[in-house]
Parts: structure tokens; C-alpha cells; sequence
């Protein structure tokens, strides 16, 4: 299904950060964007992007989905799971598989965000999508559930799901540059750990590249081309920025909370060979450099 071809209508559930970079850009190519939040104040920021935005969470669910979802071509599925699995195919599992079905069938692409963090710690080892899902944690235990819950979905259903497993994600807002300026950046030294990312707006573009090449079923890693320390990426925010870096702290002495601590548990590079052969992507930022010197530009209008 082509991106080009009117009508087109993303629903987003759960229209966070990498949602609302996707939105802004179908939205400016002529598709029509809906989506879910929890909060009023985000509610309000998505009316005011021209997004028709419902509140939901399974505590708080929609009044009506058929409503919601009436002529959904692509939908994107952005909620974490929870204790009891992936909200969205829970409670509303039969009403995407209608939109699929029927000769009155508008769904022609769904994709699920999950995360590089389904490999668990491979010691710095690179994987790619054929690597053994070893999860390290609760969450990342979770993800690897609700990704074959999908994929199940898709297989049961011929729903077209595609899973999208994203590394870390940075950009305006949530990178090294606004850590820096908040005087919460943090240089930890753990040696060999290195970290994979992925910018929020190539993000978006490899979720626009899917959607022109559809292949239901298929699983890819979303992240640069450039694993990398931490203490690298907060070096060169404080170079752009023209300001002395923080002291190194040994991982030892580090004092994080346990969901910061959380991340430096797994040490992986993680492959992007498939999105760049299968879809055609090419990197708008392939690496931290790039990225946070593309940001720092455009903060200053250059």
C-alpha cells in the first residue's frame, strides 16, 4: 500500500515521542492521524497538531473502538506491555483483525515497537534479527511476549504486523545536548560497555519505508550504524556545546536508580543490515555525531 495514495489513516496507540515525529510527517504528506494518550494535557497537545486524540489505557478504555478505528489503513502499536500481556491485542484484538478482513478491509500495514533489549547481554557481541531472544529483565521479558502474541495475531488473523525493535532513542527534547544543559549529564565509566541508538527521526522515516514496502511478518532492528559509550555522546554534546565535560565516574562508585542501573545490565551491538536492504533505508543520522550536530544546528537556525 502506497503512503502516497489517499485516503490514508494512522492510528496510533499510544502516541509518544517516536508517534509524534511519525505523525507530524504523514500529517504533512495529506494522510489523516488519530491516536491515543493518557493524559489531558497531551490529549491537547495532540488536537492542536491536528491529530483526533482519544484518552486510553486499559484502566481507562475507549468509548468505542469501532468508532476509533473506522478506516484505519495503517495502525502503529506503541504501549508497552503490561502484567497481563499487550493491551492492545487484549482488548481490542478483534477489531484490528476486522479492519483486515471483509471486502470492507482498510488495514493494510500494523507495526508494533518493541526493543533491541529482547537479546539480552550478549558482552558487547553483535546481533541481528535472527539472534536468540535472551531477556534480561521483567520488561524485556514482557516484549519478547508481546511480540509473539503479534506475531501470532499475524499468522492467526493475516493481520500485515511488522515488528520494529528499537534501540535507544534520542533526539530534540531527549538527547545528550538537553542532558548537558540540564546539568544531569553523567559520564559512567564501565569498561567495554557500549550502547546502540537510533534517532527519533530516523525512526520515523523506517516506519514510512515499511509502510511502502510491506513484508507482514517481518522483524527488523532500528538503531545507527554506530554502537557506542555513553561517556562518547555526552564528550561531544559538551564539544557542541563549547562546555567542560563531567568528570568520569567508575561504574563502582555510580549511583543510579534501579531503572538507570537497568540499562547498563545488557552490553550489545545490535545490526541494521535488514532495514537498509529489505526497506532501502538510508540513515538520516547514522551515528551520535551526526545526529546531535544536525540538533545543536537547528537550535541556532544554521
Amino acid at each position: 500500500m502506497s503512503t502516497l495514495n489517499p485516503p490514508r489513516r494512522l492510528f496510533c496507540f499510544g502516541l509518544g515521542y517516536s508517534g509524534r515525529v511519525l505523525a507530524r510527517r504523514v500529517l504533512a504528506e495529506g494522510w489523516s492521524v488519530a491516536g491515543t494518550c493518557r493524559d489531558e494535557a497531551g490529549l491537547a497537545e495532540l488536537t492542536a497538531l491536528g491529530i483526533e486524540a482519544f484518552p486510553f489505557e486499559r484502566t481507562r478504555p475507549l468509548l468505542s473502538v469501532e468508532r476509533a478505528l473506522a478506516g484505519t489503513t495503517h495502525l502503529l502499536a506503541g504501549i508497552p506491555p503490561d502484567n497481563d500481556g499487550d493491551v492492545v491485542l487484549g482488548l481490542y484484538g478483534k477489531a484490528v483483525a476486522a479492519l483486515a478482513s471483509g471486502a470492507a478491509a482498510t488495514l493494510g500495514w500494523v507495526g508494533y515497537l518493541s526493543t533491541t533489549g529482547v537479546y539480552g547481554d550478549t558482552g558487547g557481541a553483535w546481533v541481528n534479527e535472527t539472534a536468540p531472544l535472551r531477556p534480561s529483565g521483567v520488561r524485556q521479558r514482557r516484549r519478547v511476549e508481546a511480540e509473539a502474541a503479534w506475531l501470532s495475531f499475524w499468522f492467526q488473523h493475516q493481520v500485515p504486523v511488522h515488528i520494529f525493535r528499537l534501540a535507544g532513542i534520542y533526539g530534540p527534547g531527549r538527547s545528550a545536548l538537553d542532558q548537558v544543559r540540564a546539568g544531569t549529564a553523567r559520564r559512567i565509566d564501565k569498561p567495554g560497555q557500549v550502547f546502540s541508538r537510533i534517532h527519533v527521526d530516523d525512526v520515523a522515516g523506517v516506519l514510512l519505508a515499511s509502510m511502502a514496502r510491506p513484508y507482514p511478518g517481518a522483524v527488523y532492528n532500528v538503531c545507527d550504524d554506530r554502537p557506542a559509550p555513553a561517556p562518547e555522546v555526552v564528550a561531544w554534546a559538551c564539544r557542541l556545546l563549547g562546555v567542560t565535560s563531567p568528570p568520569m565516574t567508575p561504574w563502582a562508585e555510580a549511583v543510579l536508580s534501579p531503572m538507570a542501573a537497568s540499562f547498563y545490565e545488557d552490553n550489545r551491538r545490535v545490526r541494521n543490515d535488514r532495514i537498509k536492504e529489505e526497506l532501502g533505508v538510508t540513515l538520516r543520522h547514522p551515528d551520535f555525531e551526526s545526529g546531535l550536530t544536525d540538533q545543536f544546528r537547528r537550535e541556532r537556525g544554521l
